[in-house]
Formats: structure tokens, sequence, C-alpha cells
């Protein structure tokens, strides 16, 4: 039995609402149950400064918490004058996800940047932020499409990602908290709409898995990334 009763193959109860904040291109609120994140798109008409003059876009992106996102507070990174190495480390995975799923040609010579800033943390912010940065993507990108700066959506298919693991021997979908501090192995898959593999990062946290069981949570993944390609959709459309 999961802590939370869910199923081994439920997924926690996803939202996501989106036009959350007035001055953002694209914004959204993604909750996956007790885990929300608030994810904004910026755009700007310009890239850094190694791809400048190529006629490429570029999809980028900032990740932080809060100070009480989590049960105690947090000293915020500001104070402390740099980031941790796990913020660093979540931010490039959201920003080489989301890449994963854009035309840069089509986009053009301008640069998105995805900020996600965790609000209430119950596992699996990256996962989330991952999917909800991705709808504020494409609502930035149709803001471009509908002022017909561009002519095509660069866009090639939604990105989404969720969290798998081994939690008291069974594998398991969508880890909240107490099962991602407990779990014998942890995965996060991330995945396009159309189902091609971005990344996949597993590793034994105190119990080693076996290829059928790494087979397991890939299934687990792929269907929980089908609903949450279909929340994004139905966010957008």
């Amino acid at each position: 039995m999961r802590p939370s009763g869910r199923d081994l193959s439920e997924m926690r109860v996803v939202s996501i609402e989106t036009g959350v904040t007035k001055h953002a291109e694209g914004s959204c609120m993604i909750r996956m149950g007790d885990t929300h994140v608030l994810c904004t798109a910026t755009l700007e008409d310009r890239v850094p400064p190694f791809i400048k003059g190529s006629g490429l876009g570029w999809v980028t992106a900032e990740y932080g918490m809060l100070p009480r996102s989590t049960t105690s507070r947090m000293r915020r990174e500001a104070t402390a004058g740099k980031q941790g190495g796990r913020t660093v480390e979540i931010q490039r995975l959201i920003g080489r996800s989301l890449r994963a799923g854009v035309d840069r040609v089509a986009l053009g010579e301008r640069q998105i940047t995805v900020d996600c800033d965790v609000i209430q943390a119950d596992g699996g912010t990256r996962c989330a932020s991952i999917t909800g940065g991705w709808v504020a993507l494409k609502l930035a990108v149709m803001k471009l499409m509908k002022a017909r700066e561009i002519v095509s959506d660069p866009l090639i298919s939604p990105v989404a990602a969720v969290s798998c693991g081994i939690y008291a021997g069974q594998p398991v979908l969508d880890l909240d908290y107490p099962e991602d501090s407990e779990a014998g192995v942890d995965g996060n898959f991330i995945l396009r709409g159309d189902g091609q593999l971005i990344e996949v990062q597993m590793s034994a946290e105190g119990a080693t898995f076996s290829r059928d069981q790494m087979g397991q949570l890939m299934d687990l993944a792929e269907a929980g990334v089908a609903q949450l390609v279909e929340a994004q959709l139905k966010a957008v459309g």
C-alpha cells in the first residue's frame, strides 16, 4: 500500500491553470498533488553570444524553490551569493528537455526563458517544472504566432516528465515525498508527446534494480507522460 493510498500506476491529481501572471508572455501554475510550481516564459529578441548570427533560437530555464516550499524554511540562495549544485543541475535539465521539443530554426533568432518557481514541494518538482514549463513555452509561442512574428509553430511536440521508482519492492508511478525519501530505486523520465525519449535518470537508492524492473518503470512512465500531455494540450487548447 502506498502512503497516499494510490494504486501503483496511479498519478497524483494534476491541474494546470494558465494566465496566472500579468506580464509574462506565457504562464501557468501546475499542481501535481501537493507539488505546486509557477512557470513563466519570457520572450526576448536576443540570443546568447555563442549562437548570435546563426539564425537559431534558444530556450533556456531557471529554477528555484521558495524558502517555505518545504517543511522547514530554506535559506534563499541569493543570500548565499550563489546557486546550489542541485539548482544548477535541475535548471539545465529543464532547459535541455524543453529544447528537445523545439525546432530552433522555426523559432528564429530569439530567446525564450522559462522560469520555474516551486511554491510548494512534495516530490517531483523537476518533473512538474518541465511539464508546466512546456505549457508556459507553448503560450509564449502562440503569442508570437498570433503577432505573425513567426510563420510556423516551432514546437515539434509536447514535452513532459514524471518520476517512477521501486517503493516497498513494487514499481510505482509519480512518487510523492514520503515515497521518494524511502524508494529503493528512483527515476525521472522525460519524454516528448510523440513517445521519443529525451532523458532518463535512474539510480539505486539503497537497492539495485533489474533490467525487467527498468522496463516496468519505463512502461509506467510512458503511461504517466501520456496523461500529462493530455493535460498540457487541454490547458493550451
